[in-house]
């Protein structure tokens, strides 16, 4: 489902600035994508308006698990801000986080959760489960889904269908148990 419009209660600046930050995050995720990786992106804002760090997958190149953009993000906005309490920052990503960034964003407080498209397999934030509403969570993260929905989907199925048809040059290779693609769900 496209929603794209269906913002219509957002003032039209603050729709545009999501919009402007997603494409950001979808810039890094084609990156990530161009590297092998499965193209997520996330840009962490502060509360003036300041990109105070970004992240893309990584997992492939640093041979690291926890290597999600979401998690490199934050990383990196800890040290800029030399606190781990994200409270007056936007985290904007490509991708509903999974089980292990949706903590991750919990533990770090962060006061607007931004992302473009649902995750049927492994989404943590609404999708399949959700981490924040839960009782386990004690910071109620406020979350906005579907910035740009269309073309954070779109990047990530035609990465999957370039892989699946050996179009990446061994960039992306499949592997036994690895999981499928987050846009479609196979």
């Amino acid at each position: 489902m496209n929603t794209d419009n269906l913002f219509p209660n957002l003032d039209n600046q603050i729709y545009q600035q999501h919009r402007y930050y997603m494409n950001e995050a979808l810039k890094l995720a084609q990156a990530a994508g161009d590297a092998g990786e499965v193209p997520v992106g996330a840009v962490i804002v502060d509360a003036q308006g300041n990109v105070i760090a970004t992240g893309e997958n990584r997992k492939e190149r640093d041979k690291d698990p926890t290597a999600h953009a979401e998690i490199m993000a934050l990383r990196k906005a800890g040290q800029v801000l030399q606190n781990w309490h994200l409270n007056n920052c936007t985290l904007y990503v490509t991708l509903e986080p999974c089980p292990m960034c949706a903590g991750a964003i919990v533990q770090a407080r962060i006061g607007l959760l931004v992302y473009g498209a649902d995750d049927p397999k492994t989404g943590a934030v609404l999708t399949v489960a959700n981490i924040p509403d839960s009782a386990c969570s004690y910071h109620k993260l406020p979350v906005m889904g579907g910035i740009l929905e269309s073309a954070c989907r779109e990047q990530l199925q035609s990465w999957f269908a370039r892989r699946r048809t050996g179009e990446m040059g061994g960039l992306g290779a499949p592997e036994t148990g690895r999981r499928g693609d987050p846009a479609t769900g196979t």
